[in-house]
């Protein structure tokens, strides 16, 4: 026995874990995503199989999830930035709103139902992925970014989303950037950055957020973060994303735009399948 589970099923999980934690590193490079829409659904199964209750299952997942993905999604940054595609300004004016955004959305969090989660990750996947597999250049709202004003609320709102489904905000800030003309190039390497705050937030929101839970929470966890989790995926993760960004810069536009939204429908595919 270990930490009071079968050594057997700890080992089994691990193994789960560590063999998503390759997908997940992967994914970050090639999207600039931290790739929560993979770590919640694989968490779910897991904390599903160690009897965490259903009522803040979904938050420790979501929690767990922005914990993993930190440092997947700084070195996801600074692999883009050291190729130059990062856009300096649009991380500078997310930075803060995106903060404020992941903020109010851990208050959510900490009293929401699960379903509030799956639903918001499904309609927004659905939107962009229509967007990125069938779209054209009218789909575009302009050539050049807009205004301080607009950038900002966008800013924001990636937070807020991020925050609840357990991701870096790398799918909202691509759309938002290629729908103004940005190359997806351009966009993978600035979501990347945009999400080292909205995650490393986010992260502590949950700590602070599961605190009154935590005699319903796993052992070694702090708040909806379960730091056996962390400690497995994250390495991983880490390690591979690395090779994504090399895909990143290698495909042509179109691809990439074909590949993520492929990769957002079915992600908002298995979140559907858990509401039925």
């Amino acid at each position: 026995m270990l930490l009071g589970y079968p050594i057997q099923e700890i080992l089994l999980l691990a193994l789960w874990i560590a063999g998503a934690g390759i997908l997940v590193g992967i994914l970050a490079g090639l999207f600039g995503i931290g790739g929560g829409a993979i770590i919640v659904p694989v968490l779910y199964e897991v904390f599903r199989a160690l009897e965490v209750p259903e009522e803040i299952r979904m938050q420790l997942c979501i929690g767990t999830s922005l914990a993993i993905i930190v440092p997947t999604t700084v070195r996801s940054y600074l692999e883009h930035k050291k190729k130059g595609a990062v856009i300096p300004e649009v991380v500078r004016l997310w930075a803060l709103p995106a903060v404020a955004g992941v903020g109010i959305g851990s208050v959510i969090a900490s009293f929401a139902p699960a379903a509030v989660f799956k639903i918001a990750f499904v309609v927004f996947a659905t939107f962009i992925s229509t967007k990125m597999i069938f779209g054209s250049e009218r789909w575009n709202l302009g050539e050049e970014l807009p205004g301080r004003v607009l950038l900002t609320l966008f800013g924001f709102i990636t937070g807020l989303l991020s925050s609840l489904v357990g991701v870096s905000g790398g799918a909202v800030s691509n759309a938002v950037l290629t729908l103004y003309g940005q190359p997806m190039q351009r966009a993978v390497a600035t979501s990347a950055g945009v999400g080292v705050p909205i995650t490393i937030a986010g992260t502590i929101g949950y700590m602070l957020a599961g605190w009154p839970h935590l005699a319903q929470l796993p052992p070694l966890s702090i708040g909806f973060v379960s730091l056996i989790g962390f400690a497995l995926m994250a390495p991983v993760s880490s390690f591979t994303t690395r090779y994504g960004v090399r895909l990143a810069h290698w495909l042509p536009r179109r691809q990439l735009e074909i590949a993520f939204g492929i990769f957002l429908m079915l992600a908002g595919l298995r979140f559907l399948a858990t509401l039925l």
